[in-house]
């Protein structure tokens, strides 16, 4: 289980993961490389933490493709796509899909750092959001979806087929679980992952 956060190369060039790891270390990050989506994949959990910078044309899983198949397995790491060619509609969708950035090689060193940097700051707001709300049951949950759009405690109640009193007793639990102090700062915590395509977890 890798927990301490890395910046993550995946690139098929041997010569790109040698120059990147090298520019990323010496910016004063960790770094590890893989030649593939695959040999990425094999090991990687929801535990880890830091960047990925990711090749979008390799053989076999392709940069978007493994993008995808992350959010899936609930992995939530920033991203920073790399291609050797500018596409407009691709980076249309990957940004929407959640990568920090696109790219294109060769990369600038300065923009690739800044980029690092912000994508460092993204994953620990969003391992702080995921962390505060990891603790809620499923039902905890349905509540605070409702309850952060606005609804309340009558609306929620007809909705999920339970008593007003019930919900208010939810939403006690939430606050208390999640350490918000406002509905505010707790749909704050629900937009974090929101924003970057990570649908909160419940236990």
């Amino acid at each position: 289980m890798n927990i301490e956060p890395n910046v993550f190369v995946i690139d098929d060039d041997e010569i790109v993961r040698d120059v990147l790891a090298q520019t990323i270390e010496t910016g004063g990050f960790a770094v590890q490389t893989f030649p593939n989506a695959e040999a990425f994949i094999q090991d990687c959990t929801p535990e880890y933490q830091g960047c990925i910078i990711l090749d979008v044309k390799m053989p076999g899983m392709d940069g978007p493709t493994l993008q995808k198949e992350l959010l899936q397995r609930g992995v939530r790491m920033p991203i920073i796509f790399l291609s050797a060619h500018g596409n407009i509609p691709l980076t249309v969708r990957t940004i929407k899909a959640g990568a920090v950035d696109f790219l294109t090689k060769p990369v600038d060193t300065e923009m690739l750092m800044e980029r690092i940097r912000m994508a460092f700051e993204i994953n620990a707001r969003l391992v702080e959001a995921t962390e505060r709300l990891a603790g809620l049951t499923e039902r905890e949950h349905q509540v605070m979806m409702l309850a952060v759009q606005g609804k309340a405690n009558k609306e929620i109640a007809r909705d999920l087929d339970i008593s007003p009193r019930t919900v208010e007793v939810h939403r006690s639990h939430i606050m208390q679980k999640t350490g918000a102090n406002s509905l505010l700062e707790l749909a704050d915590i629900v937009k974090e992952l929101d924003k970057w395509n990570l649908p909160p977890g419940a236990s």
